[in-house]
């Protein structure tokens, strides 16, 4: 009989959302759990929300649990009360923020083996957290994070104990396809000899003023360059105007989109060349994701998440973060070399797939399994 895995959210749902509104707007959570069920494991998902409510989808079980009211450690032992009832044989916590929930689901089953998901969590800054932390994380058997550097800030402060194993596997993995470049150019209006698209926030952790003096640079070895940038947040919106506004070299070339619907951001990542990230840090990185399912090649910053999605650079380029001659050089290299879609999609397929990111989970559960039975 399969193994069954119980995904943990702790984070609560929103209270105006049911169930499937859960699932389709936090896209993740049924990504990650249809992954590791495609290959025979059974997953139920238990989820933090306003309202009791179950539902079923694609193999997976979702239970949302009401913790209307409750504190930290009651939201984990009513939780744990479902997980008892579901008699399952290993917790996978999303998220390394919760450790009071955490802890409370470990001393009410004891007996199971629990892995923990970076999720772009940060370790606590005073020291007397920390050593919370740890305490309750003691119990930890395994932790996965999309490239083994991040798990650095957690291993060095001791906050994951000594026998907890690591593993390195993609956050999530997306479910977007390549498509015809010319019809997604006339459904988008996207344009350009190479055309790039950038998805990501204008804030300080994005680095786009360092994107824009790359494009800058590479505009005048890539005259036929356009560049369009789809953002949510902008905190540096005026900085970014005015940085295009004063620079011939930006002027009538970058082209803001603002807010994009999700489903649009397919279709653009399909009518472009190439995709450009100058992220300072990321825990995995969903836009570069959904560029590579698009067969759209990327140019990264050069930081660990997306040095684990590239293969180390084996397809795309990657360049020095910070550093606007290396994104420029990087982007005519890439316009030059023009990495055809079905190979960068094949790079995908390998690594980063539902299906690739599925037999990963599915072997790290099978260590801690394995590990967790008498000899």
């Amino acid at each position: 009989m399969p193994p069954h895995v119980a995904q943990i959210g702790f984070l609560p749902a929103p209270a105006d959302w049911t169930g499937a509104q859960v699932l389709e707007r936090w896209p993740s959570l049924a990504d990650i759990a249809e992954a590791a069920a495609a290959g025979g494991t059974r997953v139920s998902v238990v989820q933090a929300a306003a309202r009791a409510e179950r539902l079923s989808r694609h193999g997976v079980d979702y239970h949302f649990v009401d913790v209307r009211g409750a504190r930290r450690r009651e939201r984990g032992r009513r939780i744990a009360g479902l997980l008892a009832a579901l008699g399952v044989d290993l917790l996978h916590v999303h998220g390394l923020g919760f450790p009071e929930e955490a802890a409370a689901v470990a001393r009410c089953l004891p007996q199971l083996p629990m892995l923990l998901q970076d999720h772009a969590d940060r370790p606590p800054r005073r020291w007397w957290r920390r050593w919370q932390w740890r305490h309750r994380y003691r119990a930890a058997a395994g932790a996965a994070f999309t490239a083994p550097e991040l798990a650095w800030p957690f291993t060095s402060r001791r906050l994951l104990g000594a026998g907890t194993r690591l593993f390195a596997i993609p956050e999530s993995s997306s479910r977007f396809r390549p498509g015809d470049r010319t019809r997604a150019r006339a459904a988008t209006g996207v344009y350009g000899d190479p055309a790039v698209l950038c998805v990501g926030h204008l804030q300080a952790g994005k680095d786009p003023l360092t994107a824009l003096d790359g494009v800058a640079l590479a505009a005048r070895r890539l005259p036929g360059l356009q560049l369009w940038w789809a953002f949510g947040t902008a905190p540096l919106l005026a900085q970014v105007q005015a940085r295009i506004a004063r620079d011939p070299w930006l002027a009538g070339r970058v082209h803001l989109l603002g807010r994009v619907p999700h489903a649009r951001i397919e279709t653009l990542l399909q009518a472009a060349d190439l995709f450009v990230s100058s992220s300072l840090g990321e825990s995995c990185g969903y836009a570069a994701l959904e560029a590579m399912a698009c067969g759209t090649a990327p140019v990264l910053s050069d930081i660990p998440a997306f040095r684990a999605l590239t293969g180390d650079g084996r397809v795309g380029q990657l360049w020095r973060r910070g550093d606007p001659p290396a994104l420029a050089d990087a982007l005519v290299a890439a316009a030059v070399v023009r990495t055809p879609a079905a190979q960068v999609r094949a790079h995908f397929d390998a690594t980063l797939s539902l299906d690739a990111v599925g037999r990963r989970w599915r072997q790290a559960y099978a260590q801690l399994l394995d590990r967790g039975r008498p000899a």
